[in-house]
């Protein structure tokens, strides 16, 4: 008792001189990983009912695993998406702010709304980051995904491996291009290690990702994992673009 009470006051004096703030505005909040209203409001979160496969938000219920159109015409080489909330201002300033601002504890933030989609994932699923070119991870100072992954691991007991993907080619950015310039842009970017192969075999791999866009980093990333071995790849991330026009 004499710990908790300890921590609690530690706590309290610490909110006092560096209160939580709004993760998309910066207003000041009443606890840690809130948002203001404001941007509460604005904030689309993602569930059922949707594609059973990418997670395309559906009008209405269409019955367990219905997939949309997109993916019946060309199935994607992941197995399911589930994004904690839909593409969006606020949504978009929060990733900005991990990726960009030198802000790596936003990436708590992002794993207390995505982990119930990781939650419900089987026991023995791999955590695992979309990697970073080395150049970038120099240039960032860290790869975005990875402190992500490294947090849902802390808050659903999955394990997390951060070495199972390498991107092995310098990418272009790929704002702006449309999904067939992005396919051929990723395409041969990923490679899974000979050292990670026996580690991946048989097992579900939950691949973390802060933004989902047009699929084709998924895509490149679950067809590498396939190939060495993976049963299942599962995409969770932060937010998922619903139209290529809003990237």
């Amino acid at each position: 008792m004499a710990i908790q009470a300890a921590r609690a006051a530690a706590r309290q004096a610490v909110d006092f001189a560096l209160p939580p703030r709004c993760p998309g505005c910066g207003a000041v909040t009443p606890e840690q990983h809130r948002f203001c209203l404001a941007c509460w409001h604005e904030l689309r979160f993602l569930g059922e009912p949707c594609c059973g496969r990418c997670g395309l938000p559906f009008d209405y219920d269409g019955g367990k695993d219905v997939e949309c159109g997109s993916c019946l015409a060309a199935p994607p080489h992941y197995d399911r998406l589930r994004a904690a909330v839909a593409y969006g201002e606020t949504a978009r300033k929060v990733a900005l702010k991990l990726k960009y601002s030198g802000r790596p504890g936003v990436a708590e933030t992002l794993a207390h709304f995505m982990q119930r989609h990781a939650a419900l994932e089987e026991p023995g699923a791999i955590l695992a980051p979309v990697p970073l070119h080395r150049w970038r991870i120099w240039k960032r100072g860290y790869n975005q995904s990875a402190l992500v992954a490294t947090a849902l691991a802390r808050r659903t007991g999955h394990e997390a491996k951060l070495d199972l993907l390498r991107r092995v080619k310098a990418t272009p950015v790929l704002r702006g291009l449309g999904k067939r310039e992005r396919a051929l842009a990723v395409r041969g970017a990923f490679r899974v290690p000979d050292a990670a192969r026996k580690a991946i075999d048989g097992r579900t791999i939950l691949l973390v990702d802060d933004v989902y866009t047009s699929g084709a980093t998924a895509n490149a990333c679950a067809k590498a994992l396939k190939r060495a071995g993976a049963a299942r790849v599962n995409i969770i991330c932060w937010a998922r673009v619903l139209s290529l026009s809003d990237d």
